[in-house]
């Protein structure tokens, strides 16, 4: 008797319904059948800089466990430290003082996942500064986690850092790069999205899927182009999603898959349900090999 892999477990990001309320969008996903939620910390869903935050978090808490959803604690917030500066300061800040913010911020993002039962930290590099050289940004970056991965080795949640295009640490193989920089820290794992790994990467999705199994902590998908980071409601892209899913049954990953798209809150509640229709159509042939897909090549009709 062989034992079947389990179906991909699916969630939606915050940053994709940051026009409801977060008591509504935890509904709404519980609703339409997710398994779970990708929790950007941001002003307006469980600001993390607000007053009485423990508070706030153990109401979350009891959200999510009565609703039946697992939770991924995310960091990407735009504007959430610096009302002028996308995704500033980062942890590559030329500013000593300017990266401690940072650093903060993601200390209490691992404090909130700890209380929220979350299977996993996010984070990433940003981008490097004008005028600071490659090993001085890499240098800065390990300095700058070390607090961090301190922090998630006493609370006991994983950090999973994001290959992001333009930024630092923009690849799997500059994950790899920090990950012996720090002494292969236990704690620190990997966000593989899907989308940037049709953008950039060398392999096929399916193929990073397996090569970065070993350290996947956080899934984000979406649909994408070939060298062109946008993310992109599924079937308006170029991935074949079904040996994608089927990679990430078969890796033994046991976290949230969860849909990334921030642009696109505008149509949040359509695109949640559409999304899950999707990525269940995509999905099905892991358990019934050799019967017709929902799919075709990844799209649905």
């Amino acid at each position: 008797m062989t034992t079947k892999a389990p179906l991909p477990r699916f969630g939606y990001g915050t940053n994709g319904l940051t026009d409801l309320r977060l008591d509504d969008a935890l509904a709404l996903l519980a609703d339409l059948g997710y398994d779970g939620v990708g929790l950007t910390l941001d002003h307006m869903h469980l600001d993390p800089l607000a007053p009485d935050l423990p508070t706030r978090t153990r109401h979350v808490a009891r959200r999510l466990a009565a609703l039946g959803l697992s939770v991924t604690v995310e960091t990407g917030a735009r504007y959430v430290l610096d009302p002028r500066r996308k995704h500033g300061p980062s942890l590559l800040d030329p500013d000593p003082e300017n990266r401690a913010r940072r650093v903060d911020l993601l200390i209490r993002a691992v404090h909130v996942a700890a209380d929220l039962g979350a299977h996993a930290v996010h984070c990433f590099s940003g981008i490097t500064p004008a005028g600071t050289d490659e090993d001085t940004a890499w240098k800065r970056l390990a300095e700058a986690l070390t607090p961090v991965l301190d922090a998630a080795a006493t609370a006991d949640v994983p950090l999973a850092v994001e290959p992001e295009p333009g930024h630092l640490l923009a690849t799997l193989a500059d994950f790899h790069h920090l990950r012996r920089a720090l002494g292969d820290p236990g704690l620190l794992g990997l966000t593989l999205d899907i989308g940037h790994c049709q953008c950039l990467e060398p392999l096929p999705p399916a193929d990073c899927v397996r090569a970065a199994a070993p350290w996947l902590r956080h899934v984000q998908i979406e649909d994408m182009r070939r060298g062109v980071h946008e993310h992109l409601p599924f079937g308006d892209g170029e991935i074949d999603f079904p040996p994608v899913l089927a990679a990430l049954a078969d890796s033994g990953y046991q976290g949230l898959t969860v849909v990334e798209l921030p642009r696109h809150s505008h149509a949040g509640p359509h695109q949640a349900a559409r999304s899950l229709s999707f990525l269940r159509d995509a999905a099905a042939p892991i358990h019934s090999p050799g019967e017709p897909s929902a799919t075709q090549e990844g799209r649905t009709t």
